[in-house]
């Protein structure tokens, strides 16, 4: 009988295995959160807020529309976001300059700080588990990662990183 390689057996995982990736998943996503939550709390801040930061942050200029559509939320939760962003003097949001009804959306001074204080602490904690785990890990988590996105999530994470290559 062949020997079943440490990848073939990956195919044939028990559901007792995936149970323990998914308790890792949300322990995993708890600790990447932990840094950024506690700056953000000091702030009256939370998630929604950091996920608007930072693909403001990826993506200077980019439109309300666009950023709704990166972020999958609703219209009326991002302007909720947006509006406490701007009024606090982390966002400016300028009049479209081919399309006036557009708003171009940058992060000020203020909130390229903010950004990088909240991306900082969670670069140090991937530099440190991509470190401890290797290259061909890295490879293996993001392909892992891509293939959990759904068809369209997937396409506009490929399309902000080709924007951003």
């Amino acid at each position: 009988m062949a020997e079943v390689t440490g990848s073939e057996m990956l195919l044939f995982l028990t559901d007792e295995q995936l149970q323990q990736g998914i308790e890792a998943m949300f322990f995993a996503y708890q600790g990447f959160t932990a840094d950024p939550d506690r700056i953000l709390m000091t702030m009256a801040y939370g998630r929604a807020h950091h996920r608007a930061v930072h693909f403001i942050a990826r993506k200077p200029g980019t439109t309300v529309t666009n950023l709704l559509n990166i972020l999958g939320v609703t219209k009326q939760s991002l302007n909720r976001v947006l509006r406490t962003l701007v009024e606090d003097g982390l966002v400016e949001s300028r009049v479209g300059t081919s399309d006036k009804r557009e708003r171009n959306l940058y992060l000020t001074p203020a909130g390229q700080t903010l950004e990088r204080e909240l991306s900082d602490a969670q670069r140090v904690r991937m530099r440190a588990a991509y470190r401890a785990a290797g290259p061909e890990a890295v490879a293996g988590f993001r392909q892992v990662l891509e293939a959990m996105m759904d068809p369209e999530m997937r396409r506009r994470y490929q399309t902000l990183r080709g924007a951003n290559a």
